[in-house]
């Protein structure tokens, strides 16, 4: 018959030593765990409707310390999702480089409707690809102007040009990657007719267009899979919204703000510059006329 004896207690001191620790930390009890739980709770409601900001952003929007935020981040493995790369435009990739300059490179944009960026990205939709164009002010970040279509043509990024330009002064610069799609007649002689200068990257040279490549990333993470909207007039309605989304209410990293309110702030900053052109030019006057 087995007899099971007791092992015999060790104390503080002895089970310390062992473990290599001093005899304090063996009553030690976190104290952050209950506080950092609640702003778990709160970084996680922003994360729920701001899919793609990571700890810089979440830090803005709650008006915390970014180091917390992103310490609590990874306590609990809270991670933003990420966005996988689009598939490469196969249509491309045997046609020869356009003699087009890329005319924003290393050029200083101060102002808005300067200069324009535009491109297209693909949406899966149930068995076929619904893609989305859009253009964008460099400056301010937003988008003045998109179409969709389950055809990637000329009429695709023509229509989107026509919109921004509907509501927006014509830019003296709009820059684009070398798409069979902005190198079309009909994309070029809408430009000719509007006296807008046409800007292109380098033949596969994604970067030189990063500010769209980076708007779709993150665009398509916040709109989800494009087959949660079982209609197309839905699914329309859905970037409507989220465009409406980044526009006024997305922080922009770049901006520490909305693009829409950025621009509003430069057009308050513009008006303010101007009047007080007025009154110099006023005292100026006053002046030369005693």
């Amino acid at each position: 018959m087995a007899v099971k004896q007791k092992a015999p207690s060790k104390s503080k001191k002895e089970l310390a030593r062992e473990l290599g620790i001093s005899r304090a930390s063996l009553y030690y009890r976190p104290k952050m765990t209950a506080k950092d739980l609640g702003f778990k709770a709160a970084i996680e409601r922003v994360m729920e409707n701001n899919k793609a900001y990571g700890h810089k952003r979440i830090a803005w929007a709650l008006g915390a310390n970014r180091k917390r935020v992103r310490r609590v981040m990874k306590k609990f493995g809270l991670k933003t999702k990420r966005q996988r790369k689009a598939p490469r435009k196969s249509r491309d990739q045997n046609q020869a480089p356009m003699a087009v300059p890329n005319l924003i490179q290393g050029t200083i944009i101060e102002a808005p409707s300067y200069a324009w960026a535009s491109d297209f990205t693909y949406l899966p939709y149930f068995g076929r690809f619904a893609y989305l164009a859009t253009v964008e002010d460099i400056f301010t970040r937003e988008i003045l102007g998109w179409e969709i279509s389950f055809r990637h043509n000329a009429d695709l990024v023509v229509q989107a040009l026509l919109n921004a330009t509907s509501h927006y002064p014509k830019p003296h610069i709009i820059h684009s990657d070398q798409g069979s799609e902005y190198r079309s007649h009909k994309y070029q002689y809408l430009l000719k007719e509007a006296g807008i200068k046409q800007s292109m990257s380098e033949k596969a040279s994604p970067w030189q267009n990063g500010r769209q490549e980076s708007f779709y990333s993150e665009f398509k993470l916040e709109l989800g899979h494009p087959e949660c909207y079982p209609s197309f007039g839905e699914l329309i309605e859905a970037i409507a919204l989220q465009i409406r989304y980044y526009n006024n209410q997305r922080i922009h990293t770049a901006l520490k703000c909305s693009p829409r309110v950025f621009a509003q702030k430069c057009k308050t900053q513009e008006t303010m510059l101007k009047f007080s052109n007025n009154l110099i030019f006023q005292e100026i006057a006053v002046g030369q006329s005693v």
